[in-house]
C-alpha cells in the first residue's frame, strides 16, 4: 500500500494504474466497520486488475459548526491499518493547504437536493461536500467511486452532480452497516454518552416501526409524527427532522408507488445523528 500526502505524490503513484479500473473510497478518517465495508467492497468491484484509492481528509469546508470540526475523532494510524487490510493500493491523506488554496474563489453548489432535509439546517455543508468530492474525482479520475447510503441524501446530490456535469464516473451507493442493537455505525457514535448511547438504537426500532406503518398506507404526517414523538420522549434528545420524501427528488412525496425515503436526524445532548429508510408501498 502506497500514501500519498501531495498531489505531485498521488498522481505519480496513480500514473501506472490509468487504463484500468480505479475505484474511489472517499473518507474523513476514524474509520469504522462501516469504511471497512466500503473499502472491501471497492476492493471487490476493482478485482485482481484494477486498484482502490482510498482518500482521508476531514473537509474543513463541510464545516458549518466549528465546534463539530475540532471535536471530530481523528486516528491516522488506525485508520491506515484498516485501509491495509482491506486491500487498499493507495491512501490519499492530503493536508487543507495542500487541497486548497489560500485564496480560493471558486465554489460548487447544488441547488435543488441540497435545499431540504440535511441542507436545510446546514447552510453550505453540501456546497464544501461537492467542491472536495469534485476536487477528489479530478485528482484520482476514477472509473468508480463508492458513498455509503447513511448519507443518503450526499449519495443523491453526488450523483446529481455527476449526471449535470457529464463527470465519467460510475457511482455505487453502498448499505448502512449497523451495530447489533441497529445503531447506523458512524464516527460520532463515540461522542456519546453511555446514556445516549444506549438509547441511539431508538431511531432504527422507530423507523422500522414507521415503515409497516407505511406499508399499511398510514397518512405520512402521521407517521412522521409517531416517529418524532418516540425520539423526542428519550430526556435530551431534540429533533432535527423526520421526513418522508421522494427517494429520488427528496422532496414530498406524491406518489405512493414510488420508492419513498424516511430520512430522520437527531441530537442526543450535543451529538448529531442521521439514520435512513427506504419505503415502499405494494
Amino acid at each position: 500500500m502506497q500514501i500519498a500526502h501531495t498531489k505531485e505524490e498521488l498522481r505519480s503513484m496513480l500514473s501506472p494504474l490509468r487504463g484500468r479500473k480505479i475505484v474511489l473510497v472517499p473518507t474523513m478518517g476514524a474509520l469504522h466497520a462501516g469504511h471497512a465495508s466500503l473499502l472491501r467492497q471497492a476492493r471487490e468491484l476493482a478485482g485482481t486488475e484494477g486498484s482502490v484509492v482510498a482518500s482521508i481528509f476531514l473537509n474543513p469546508v463541510q464545516f458549518d459548526n466549528a465546534g463539530d470540526l475540532a471535536t471530530y475523532p481523528a486516528t491516522p494510524m488506525q485508520d491506515l491499518e484498516t485501509c491495509d487490510s482491506c486491500g487498499v493500493d493507495v491512501v490519499f491523506m492530503p493536508s487543507s493547504d495542500t487541497m486548497y488554496c489560500a485564496d480560493r474563489s471558486v465554489s460548487l453548489e447544488e441547488t435543488h437536493l441540497s435545499s431540504v432535509l440535511c441542507g436545510a439546517s446546514r447552510p453550505g455543508h453540501f456546497a464544501g461536500v461537492c467542491l472536495v468530492v469534485n476536487k477528489l474525482f479530478n485528482l484520482v479520475q476514477p472509473t468508480d467511486a463508492i458513498f455509503g447510503k447513511k448519507d443518503y441524501q450526499q449519495l443523491a446530490i453526488i450523483r446529481r452532480m455527476v449526471r449535470d456535469l457529464d463527470i465519467p464516473i460510475t457511482l455505487h451507493g453502498a448499505e448502512i452497516v449497523r451495530e447489533a442493537d441497529g445503531l447506523a455505525l458512524s464516527s460520532r457514535n463515540v461522542r456519546l454518552t453511555p446514556e445516549h448511547r444506549q438509547a441511539a438504537p431508538a431511531i432504527r426500532r422507530s423507523l422500522l416501526s414507521a415503515g409497516e406503518a407505511y406499508a399499511s398506507g398510514e397518512p405520512v404526517d402521521n407517521i412522521c409524527a409517531q416517529v418524532r414523538r418516540s425520539l423526542e420522549s428519550i430526556p435530551g434528545v431534540q429533533c432535527d427532522y423526520v421526513e418522508l420524501v421522494d427517494a429520488q427528488t427528496l422532496h414530498e412525496v406524491t406518489a405512493p408507488h414510488r420508492l419513498a425515503l424516511l430520512a430522520v436526524a437527531a441530537w442526543f445532548g450535543d451529538v448529531r445523528l442521521i439514520d435512513n429508510i427506504e419505503l415502499s408501498r405494494s
